[in-house]
């Protein structure tokens, strides 16, 4: 089952004053634990390297299995806790990263909406909305998005049969979008230790700045199609506009400044696109 590899699971350990009452010399132990910690569970690479031996592959087999093993238990232990304590949005949080890890992704959905529902304060509101993003992102990232995100990067003039975007779907990058930056809004609220607020505070914006570059990515990649639908100009111009927002957070976004000097090269000068024989198939005129 393939889960969200590039992020770690981030589980929310309830806080002292959260759980039910303890023993008055328990309570003084914890007293100073007021704030949600977090457990990084180790990242699985996602493929193999080239050349890696049989035995490799068998290990690597049963470190998968033994990672779908533990996200199985946690997800069991998860619903135990939500049994037993329903209003507690935490317990629905980590519930839906364990799942979305695992690549349930549906239920993991489902998962995050309850526990925003149950998070009337907002204080976990941050990393819940960044977990629906991360989610949608996922969708994003698979099929053919995900082979051509870099791609617009290169000879503008070239016809990559079987491998382009020919639509774009705004609501695709809206979405995770709206999910990114309601979280970047809710990160003065989040209650949470020093290591999770410095994961949220950073990958927050980073993500935000991805997405952009991705859409800008997927227009450049559909304008270069190989029919003319009349909206390549359009189309580049508002790849520009992301482009803006991207670098605007990352300004040293090296793939996303390159591809502002294509992007402006193709508006003045001009694209031709060739077929896989060669021969033009069609011309954009630029700006001169």
């Amino acid at each position: 089952m393939g889960g969200r590899r590039n992020s770690p699971l981030l589980c929310l350990i309830m806080s002292e004053d959260e759980k039910e009452p303890e023993s008055d010399s328990l309570k003084e132990e914890s007293n100073s634990e007021d704030v949600a910690n977090v457990e990084p569970v180790e990242n699985v690479p996602s493929q193999l390297e080239a050349g890696e031996p049989e035995d490799s592959v068998e290990e690597f087999d049963e470190e998968e299995e033994e990672v779908e093993f533990d996200l199985e238990a946690q997800i069991e232990e998860f619903r135990h806790q939500i049994e037993e304590d329903p209003d507690n949005c935490v317990h629905h949080y980590n519930l839906g990263e364990a799942l979305a890890e695992l690549g349930q992704l549906e239920e993991a959905q489902e998962a995050f909406e309850q526990a925003l529902l149950l998070d009337e304060n907002q204080a976990f509101s941050a990393i819940i909305h960044f977990g629906i993003g991360n989610l949608y992102y996922h969708q994003l990232m698979s099929g053919i998005q995900s082979t051509v995100v870099k791609s617009s990067v290169g000879l503008h003039s070239q016809h990559r049969a079987g491998n382009t975007i020919s639509s774009v779907n705004d609501d695709d990058y809206s979405i995770p979008l709206r999910e990114f930056e309601a979280a970047m809004q809710d990160i003065p609220s989040l209650q949470a230790d020093e290591e999770i607020m410095e994961y949220i505070s950073q990958n927050v914006p980073q993500q935000i700045a991805t997405v952009y570059y991705k859409w800008a990515s997927d227009l450049f990649d559909k304008a270069r199609q190989i029919d003319n639908y009349g909206d390549e100009v359009k189309d580049i111009k508002q790849g520009l506009r992301h482009l803006k927002k991207t670098i605007g957070i990352d300004p040293n976004h090296s793939q996303a400044n390159l591809m502002v000097k294509y992007g402006k090269k193709m508006l003045q000068e001009g694209f031709s696109i060739y077929d896989e024989y060669g021969f033009v198939a069609k011309e954009i005129q630029g700006t001169g």
